[in-house]
């Protein structure tokens, strides 16, 4: 499942759960688990424009756990 969120200088950022695709199952892929870390998971953030992507490591639910303002600042800790 993909998800985008917008910051506060235009940069739309598209997030979704890295490997995702390999394979048929529905939900979390298990490439994308953070080994040693159940329930982490590794997502990948690309930007509108040019801003380099940055991936990175949210647990549970992510898609809906975190509001758009804390993967805004997820994001932005990963950039800088």
């Amino acid at each position: 499942m993909e998800r985008t969120v917008s910051d506060q200088d235009g940069i739309t950022w598209s997030c979704i759960e890295a490997f995702t695709g390999l394979s048929d199952e529905t939900g979390h892929s298990g490439a994308a688990q953070v080994k040693g870390q159940e329930g982490a998971y590794w997502v990948v953030c690309t930007p509108s424009g040019g801003a380099q992507s940055v991936r990175l490591k949210l647990s549970g639910d992510w898609q809906n756990d975190y509001s758009d303002e804390a993967l805004l600042q997820e994001i932005k800790e990963q950039s800088h």
